[in-house]
């Protein structure tokens, strides 16, 4: 059953359709005439201190529940008379509305991070045995300080919440599996998951080039000590992040003699670890996250280029040994982090028709933590499941996730550049081939950017079309609906003259070319890549034997997208998407290791016949 509400209409009007002016801030207040600010280091069970800042409400008619946050970017502003900008009416309606709801404030630097005491390990493994005192992990951190702020910090209910966004979110899933009996409820939100399953820096085997580099940059630098300051700028030297990778960059191995200079461990790290080994089984979040006592509620974005993978795959799995009242899902049309800001009505050039972060925070997200935190004052709405579904643009309350009432429909490669949902019939071993030159690779983005283009899930592919190392294929306009609500997996059968090959496979919404202003638009709905040599398994990558046919299959993360009609379907199929993924050499090697005369053009088939065929399977959401 869907329980569905409608925030904006089916069919936008050209006015809105693209991005508008944000609005303005609401007026600052002074923070100091309704919160108390302490900066305390607090002890954790080995002895390592963490530097904690915690806003402390004023008024002492009631009780107050905790909200908390660990972070590894900083805990500041630092200082007892600083205050930050959500206490002054600066933020997102989520935070304004703890404010007005007099939550006591807890930011916390992780182990070995800012002002905190200790060393830093990147995604640190949980240990679900039980610890010693010199056993720690985050999950223990986070029970360590729980403790403390119940002994030492006056004024509250006795209840914690957790929230926390990206790496955040990694911490709010350990502060689940703390166990600690005074956190009732916790957010995970765009969380980091599985760095090597999905998450962040690889996808299928294929790095992601400008947020490993980009990020560990000015993330991974050493700390000497604590410090207020312990994030680095990286000069790239030139405002065009494609031009920096391809042409000062080049290979993979030059990242650390030319840029890093043994500077930044967790890069070599990286490339000391190119395959699902026991070093990332290790790290892996999924395999824990059962029987979980806190309420949960997982956050993400239907186009959150780092985390999206995180957010899906972390509630499924939590959902596997969780009560379904316990464990809720939030999909929205964002891009990473986005809900936290103030109105979420759009993304790059498309916009929803609504603010859809208000309706998150005052629909959602406050009520979620305010039932569990506020001694159950205000009801809950019943779900499983909070989905926006784009393209329609209405907010559904559904019971399930993925829906149930979907069917698989095959969506099949043809000849002539055609979409069909019937399979070819030609026995002749039919394909469409181009030639991949990783010297000349295909832009992910239209923009010259150096860090991600956020809104690139949802732009307009018609730059990447127009391309020769591009295959597009396209359905006849759609006479009826078409929603899809689930994941997409791709099924092809394909061959390379070389030896290792990158598949990249998107799913586009094409606007009627009768559509003034956005007219034959091409919005990105989804799009991933296989790194070739993973197709079968990421421990132990295989070669591809030149010019063999040879099926691969992979999934493309979950979508809520209906296509309406006069709309196409268009799947386009590409071996670059740069710098998003790095360059594959086409040959069977550690791309870690691989030289600048390692890369060489291919020549790429993909088949369309009765005997090979290649497809698209879709959820499609039965009509109702």
């Amino acid at each position: 059953m869907i329980r569905t509400l409608a925030i904006s209409g089916l069919l936008l009007l050209p006015s809105t359709l693209f991005a508008q002016t944000p609005p303005q801030q609401p007026p600052a207040v002074d923070p100091a005439t309704i919160y108390t600010k302490r900066e305390v280091m607090i002890p954790m069970r080995d002895g390592v201190k963490l530097f904690t800042a915690i806003y402390i409400p004023k008024d002492t008619t009631s009780p107050h529940p905790i909200i908390m946050t660990r972070t590894p970017y900083s805990s500041g502003p630092y200082g007892a008379d600083n205050f930050p900008g959500f206490l002054r009416g600066m933020a997102g309606a989520t935070l304004l509305s703890f404010v007005k709801d007099r939550y006591i404030f807890v930011f916390q630097d992780v182990r070995g991070r800012f002002m905190s005491e200790g060393h830093f390990v990147n995604v640190r493994p949980f240990l679900p045995a039980k610890k010693t005192s010199q056993e720690i992990d985050e999950a223990s951190d986070t029970y360590d300080t729980v403790e403390w702020l119940l002994k030492n910090v006056r004024g509250h209910n006795s209840k914690v919440g957790v929230r926390g966004t990206s790496y955040p979110g990694f911490y709010s899933s350990m502060a689940a599996l703390s166990g600690h009996p005074a956190i009732k409820a916790v957010s995970p939100q765009a969380p980091v998951t599985e760095w090597m399953g999905g998450d962040d820096f690889v996808h299928n085997g294929a790095l992601l080039l400008p947020h490993a580099f980009d990020f560990y940059a000015g993330f991974g630098r050493p700390r000497p000590g604590p410090t207020p300051t312990n994030f680095y700028r990286f000069d790239h030297g030139t405002p065009d992040g494609y031009d920096f990778f391809l042409k000062k960059l080049g290979a993979l191995k030059h990242a650390n003699p030319k840029f890093f200079r043994d500077s930044v461990a967790y890069w070599d790290t990286l490339a000391a670890h190119p395959t699902w080994d026991a070093f990332w089984q290790a790290r892996s979040v999924r395999p824990h996250l059962r029987n979980l006592k806190p309420a949960m509620l997982w956050v993400g974005g239907w186009f959150d280029a780092e985390n999206l993978w995180g957010a899906l795959n972390a509630y499924a799995a939590a959902e596997q040994n969780q009560p379904a009242e316990l464990n809720r899902l939030v999909m929205g049309p964002w891009s990473h982090g986005q809900w936290n800001g103030p109105r979420g009505d759009s993304l790059g050039a498309v916009a929803w028709g609504s603010p859809t972060t208000k309706f998150f925070s005052d629909s959602i997200e406050v009520p979620f933590f305010n039932h569990y935190l506020l001694n159950g004052r205000l009801p809950l709405r019943t779900y499983e499941a909070a989905v926006f579904e784009t393209g329609a643009n209405v907010w559904h309350f559904v019971e399930r996730w993925p829906l149930p009432n979907t069917t698989q429909r095959n969506l099949y490669l043809g000849a002539n550049s055609e979409l069909s949902f019937d399979k070819p019939t030609s026995q002749t071993r039919a394909y469409d081939e181009y030639v991949s030159d990783p010297k000349h690779p295909v832009p992910y983005t239209a923009e010259i950017r150096h860090w991600y283009n956020p809104g690139f899930m949802v732009e307009d592919q018609r730059f990447a079309a127009r391309r020769p190392d591009v295959l597009t294929y396209q359905t006849a306009p759609l006479t009826a609906p078409l929603t899809l609500a689930g994941p997409l997996e791709v099924d092809f059968v394909v061959s390379t003259s070389g030896t290792d090959s990158d598949w990249i496979v998107k799913v586009i919404d094409v606007f009627p070319d009768t559509m003034p202003r956005q007219g034959g638009y091409q919005m990105l709905v989804r799009g991933d890549v296989l790194r070739g040599k993973f197709r079968n398994s990421m421990s132990t990558p295989e070669p591809f034997v030149a010019g063999q046919p040879t099926p691969i299959r992979f999934k493309l993360e979950d979508v809520y997208h209906t296509f309406l009609p006069g709309h196409r379907l268009m799947v386009q199929v590409q071996s670059t998407w740069f710098p998003k993924i790095d360059r594959n050499p086409g040959k069977f090697m550690n791309i870690y290791q691989a030289d600048d005369a390692d890369f060489v053009s291919t020549t790429q088939r993909v088949f369309r016949s009765a005997e090979s065929a290649s497809r698209i399977v879709l959820p499609v959401v039965n009509q109702r």
